[in-house]
């Protein structure tokens, strides 16, 4: 059984991700997009591309494949407006998770964090770390694909 939802995925596990092709972020990711929708904020993007774009990932990937991969994370995603702020997490700057997750009726939140971590269930939502959410069964998707690489089926 798949089960269809909605997800938010912190920047530390996006970044991971694109860096480390088969690792547990990069197969959540990868899963949630399949089973589901991702959802994304101004906010979140802003943060994405800022840390995207440091200089410190040149030696792993380059600036032009970032760009690629988040371009693709932003066509196959929906962006959601936030209007409800909230002022919960022990960090701050965390508290744009909580804002997008709350805005755009989200199931999961996908973090390593451990300031967002400690908060599950945020009213109603479970944050979970990528390891978590491949073993509850969500990440049963398959594959491997990178993002920019899926294609859809020609049946």
């Amino acid at each position: 059984m798949r089960i269809k939802g909605r997800y938010v995925f912190d920047t530390n596990v996006v970044v991971s991700a694109l860096l480390f092709e088969n690792s547990n972020p990069s197969r959540a990711l990868q899963s949630a997009l399949r089973l589901g929708a991702v959802l994304l904020s101004p906010e979140l993007l802003e943060e994405l591309g800022a840390v995207l774009g440091r200089q410190k990932f040149d030696r792993f990937v380059s600036r032009e494949q970032r760009d690629e991969f988040l371009e693709a994370l932003v066509e196959r995603s929906i962006l959601v407006d936030v209007v409800e702020k909230v002022r919960e997490c022990r960090d701050p700057k965390d508290d744009k998770i909580l804002e997008l997750a709350l805005n755009g009726g989200a199931d999961y939140i996908i973090s390593g964090d451990r300031d967002l971590l400690v908060l599950s269930p945020f009213r109603e939502v479970k944050i979970v770390t990528p390891e978590e959410f491949l073993r509850i069964g969500l990440g049963e998707a398959g594959g491997s694909e990178a993002i920019e690489g899926e294609e859809e089926d020609a049946d």
